[in-house]
């Protein structure tokens, strides 16, 4: 009966969901309304149950094209001369056209995809040139322990703060080797990689995430306005503070405790399906550690290069207008290419790669890629179809229904904002919907803004809660752009990774509701960032003394 509880549940969740959608509006208008759900919940919660996520996004994506299809409330073309689908057509123009040509078109994604490729390939390298294998050797000298190795990776992550992509993909590579050593298992590096990817970025004045929250907002500074909000973002910090009790204590529960426990005894995987293929070339027995050192630096300072390149920084912006205007998909493909053409001449003028062995790293680092391709394509063509279904202005709709309510409204939009990015998969997607409705909600708050140059705090405060739900909603969300990342940074199972980070998030996330809502009543950032702090260590401590009670009978 327990092998079947999980489904059955599942089974009744989406029931309820589709009686409550009926009941809202007819799945005829399913535009604009509660249906507009129902696609990722269909996708998220079969990725879930039966750990394959290549079908649950399809058959996610299949279910956005129907409804989309049967909708009679679906906008005209843009071109009146455009013929009006309708049924069958119209389903396959939804799926097909809307949702994966278009995005696989999308000059943006394509980007991310160069960049994927790229790095795959440069890893390649460096494996094969010896690099990590002799800086595996090196930390396993200096890095002694579980908990070194832990914290190590957090550093690490904290250190690349200037793009989520960027942070997840370098911290796996570099690390992989030294968590592996330590028998940290994939799971757990992936979601240490994860930790310190989104979370970092959306509290980093100098980063992709800062440049598009600040793009967000009008009649303001909104790079000054992000840096008020970084003290508020409760779940950025609160899961900074959890990463760094869990590596230190070495504490862990839920599924990630099942997965820490093998990988003691040599699994790190845990399930049999590992998705990435190894590298099965042989690897030069003269590697040394600035062999993978080098090409890491390198990568970063071109990738930086690229992206501030792209903001108009060798044109006459100064640095901060160069990341806040910056094109993140075009900078990082650009500074992955360049960074690639010197590897390859480092690699050459070391000799310890061949011109051949170089190019062959290419095919070899697309096919390293193929399972993050595969699901990234999936995952942004579900969001098209989500947003073909405008499940954004549904629940923008929502949030301004409840604006009245002020003192919760911090609490209100930070569980939506979870909600819509955990749906959408998209936390640039969420604030971007969400923070130009508290900006109109106190419109007439921010109109003294420009004269006094001070920016209300309940301003602030719901800002923060947007920011911090929408990197919520993203931490736990399966078709994720960044946690699909983590996962292959990790070369981790990817709904092992999901489903063993969704209790760390669930409870980070609860610690922040009970801030935002003391928020509401106290708007005094010591007050509210103390308690949370505080209310964080100690429920962290509990679960700490209630893992060590259960696993006592275990071991007896």
């Amino acid at each position: 009966m327990k092998k079947y509880l999980s489904k059955i549940i599942f089974a009744l969740i989406v029931v309820v969901f589709i009686i409550c959608c009926a009941v809202s509006a007819p799945i005829t208008e399913a535009v604009g309304t509660l249906w507009s759900l129902l696609p990722p919940v269909v996708a998220i919660g079969l990725a879930l149950i039966t750990k394959e996520v290549y079908s649950s996004l399809f058959l996610g994506i299949l279910t956005g094209g129907f409804l989309y299809a049967v909708s009679t409330n679906t906008p005209l073309p843009e071109d009146p001369e455009a013929p009006v689908l309708t049924g069958f057509p119209k389903f396959m123009d939804a799926v097909v056209n809307k949702g994966i040509i278009a995005n696989i078109a999308d000059s943006y994604n394509v980007g991310i995809l160069v960049f994927l490729v790229v790095l795959g390939t440069i890893v390649v390298m460096m494996n094969r040139a010896g690099g990590s294998r002799a800086y595996g050797e090196w930390a396993s000298a200096h890095i002694k322990t579980r908990k070194g190795a832990s914290i190590a990776t957090f550093l690490l992550g904290a250190l690349i703060f200037v793009d989520d992509y960027f942070n997840c993909l370098t911290v796996g590579s570099v690390m992989r080797p030294v968590t592996d050593k330590h028998r940290i298992s994939r799971a757990k590096l992936a979601y240490l990689i994860d930790a310190t990817a989104a979370p970092i970025c959306i509290i980093a004045p100098i980063s992709s995430w800062a440049a598009a929250v600040a793009g967000t907002v009008d009649g303001v500074n909104g790079i000054q306005l992000f840096i008020d909000t970084i003290p508020y973002n409760l779940y950025a910090l609160l899961t900074i503070v959890m990463v760094i009790f869990i590596a230190l204590s070495d504490t862990d529960f839920g599924p990630m405790r099942h997965h820490e426990d093998n990988a003691r005894n040599g699994d790190l995987f845990t399930t049999k399906n590992t998705a990435y293929p190894p590298d099965d070339k042989p690897v030069h027995t003269k590697g040394k550690v600035i062999d993978l050192i080098l090409p890491v630096v390198i990568l970063i300072v071109m990738c930086v290069l690229g992206m501030v390149y792209t903001g108009g920084l060798f044109s006459g912006a100064d640095l901060i207008t160069a990341f806040s205007d910056c094109d993140a998909s075009y900078g990082l493909a650009l500074g992955s290419i360049g960074a690639l053409i010197l590897v390859i001449l480092y690699f050459l003028c070391r000799r310890v790669l061949t011109f051949t062995s170089c190019m062959d790293s290419i095919v070899a680092g697309f096919k390293q890629m193929v399972p993050a391709i595969l699901i990234l394509c999936f995952a942004w063509a579900l969001k098209s179809i989500t947003s073909m279904l405008e499940a954004g202005p549904y629940v923008s709709g929502i949030v301004e229904s409840a604006h009245a309510i002020q003192i919760l409204l911090p609490l209100i939009l930070f569980a939506v904002a979870i909600g819509l990015s955990f749906a959408t998969g998209t936390s640039w997607g969420t604030f971007g919907i969400l923070i130009p409705i508290v900006t109109g909600v106190f419109s007439g708050d921010l109109a003294s803004t420009a004269e006094t140059g001070v920016i209300p705090e309940m301003v602030i405060i719901c800002i923060a809660a947007c920011l911090a739900g929408a990197v919520c909603g993203d931490h736990c969300s399966p078709i994720s752009d960044t946690t699909i990342m983590a996962s292959t940074g990790a070369q981790c199972d990817h709904v092992n990774h999901v489903s063993t980070q969704l209790p760390y998030a669930f409870t980070t996330a609860g610690v922040c509701a009970v801030g935002y809502l003391i928020s509401g009543f106290i708007q005094n950032v010591f007050v509210v960032l103390g308690i949370s702090i505080v209310l964080m260590i100690a429920v962290l401590f509990t679960i700490k003394l209630l893992s060590k009670k259960k696993a006592a009978p275990e071991q007896s």
